[in-house]
């Protein structure tokens, strides 16, 4: 089998409502199709994230082009090879290698987001290739997998409680772990707003905060200690982005509540560090935004090995046949409970591993399960 072909697609569903992060707004949801067609009619299909989608789509079309006529089930070897190419090569400039120059430093979030969209393509291809799920040649199981909706963004014109009813929507559809954004008001606002989050979900209910890295490392360790009477679960990337795995260790030793970190590392590498320190307990990788399939079995690998849990970000279509193979290792999956916060997700499959109840449930489908809905895709189209 060969690699001949790919298309991009790259899509944008808007949201009537703009929100904040502590650090971002958006007022639609982004992300980008990846189709590669093989000499022998199987065709892998992936949904990654990331922007610019115009220099992710180029890369992603400038790296098929160096591996057209490669066997697409070789997926370690084609990762290593297109991740070497943001590395300094020996006589580069002579160019002896046929090889383009080495990569730009500045453009790695999009090289890692293209070697994604390709890396989970190869996978669908090598499932479909095989007529199984890769959760099954992952040798994972189809036991449903927990997981936790997100909501609590900041919205203008809305109440600072009126997250109240949205989480207490969440559990009126069943879910049993919900996460609330913070960061964005003062951190007695924010203590307030916990406090009424956990009030209305109850006490069975998990909690988790997604803090957007608003804090530095003394003010955090007040707020750590102040809010961990709410039976916080953990707190998300408490620290601001600057700051590194010992002041997560420092973080992790004065506050009683574990913490979660990750979703914006691009390699296992600096993952393998901030684990290695001891200041995490919840790894966030995000093979979608960086580096695929391929490398988030390897964290996984990592969590398995030091104790702590994997605990990808968004994609539970995809990162359900991760942690469907790490039982060990795994906690939970993020999901949206509200369609307005993600309309991809929600509409742009017509098959996918779905949720009931708060719990994925993978499908036996061959590869990664997933059918695009291309109507709603073309209505969307960047």
């Amino acid at each position: 089998m060969k690699i001949t072909k790919v298309k991009t697609y790259p899509l944008f569903a808007p949201i009537r409502e703009p929100y904040w992060t502590a650090q971002e707004s958006s007022n639609g949801v982004r992300a980008i199709i990846t189709e590669i067609e093989t000499d022998q009619g199987i065709t892998g299909y992936s949904k990654i994230q990331g922007t610019p989608q115009k220099d992710i789509c180029n890369f992603i079309e400038q790296f098929i082009g160096l591996i057209k006529g490669w066997n697409p089930l070789e997926t370690t070897t084609i990762w290593e090879y297109l991740f070497r190419l943001g590395c300094p090569r020996p006589r580069a400039p002579y160019q002896e290698d046929s090889l383009p120059d080495p990569l730009p430093r500045s453009a790695r979030p999009q090289i890692t987001a293209a070697i994604a969209a390709i890396d989970i393509a190869l996978w669908d291809i090598k499932g479909k290739e095989a007529g199984m799920p890769v959760w099954k040649i992952l040798g994972g199981s189809k036991s449903p997998i927990l997981s936790y909706s997100t909501g609590g963004y900041f919205r203008e014109g809305r109440e600072m409680l009126s997250v109240v009813d949205e989480f207490s929507g969440f559990v009126d559809k069943g879910y049993k772990a919900v996460k609330c954004k913070m960061g964005f008001e003062t951190m007695d606002d924010d203590l307030k707003r916990i406090a009424a989050v956990r009030n209305a979900i109850g006490p069975n209910v998990q909690l988790m905060l997604d803090m957007n890295a608003c804090y530095d490392l003394r003010t955090c360790i007040e707020f750590g200690n102040r809010v961990a009477e709410n039976d916080i679960t953990w707190i998300e990337e408490p620290l601001h982005w600057y700051l590194q795995p010992r002041d997560y260790k420092m973080l992790s030793t004065s506050v009683p509540i574990k913490i979660a970190h990750g979703e914006r590392e691009m390699t296992r590498f600096t993952i393998r560090d901030f684990v290695d320190g001891g200041g995490v307990t919840f790894v966030q990788f995000d093979s979608t935004r960086h580096s695929g399939l391929t490398e988030i079995l390897r964290v996984a690998q990592i969590c398995e090995q030091y104790g702590v849990y994997i605990v990808p970000h968004h994609a539970a279509e995809l990162h359900a046949h991760v942690v469907s193979a790490f039982p060990s290792a795994s906690f939970m999956l993020e999901t949206h409970g509200d369609p307005e916060r993600d309309p991809i997700w929600h509409y742009l499959f017509k098959e996918r591993a779905c949720v009931v109840d708060s719990f994925v449930h993978l499908n036996d489908l061959p590869g990664l399960g997933i059918e695009f809905d291309w109507a709603f895709a073309k209505s969307i189209a960047a």
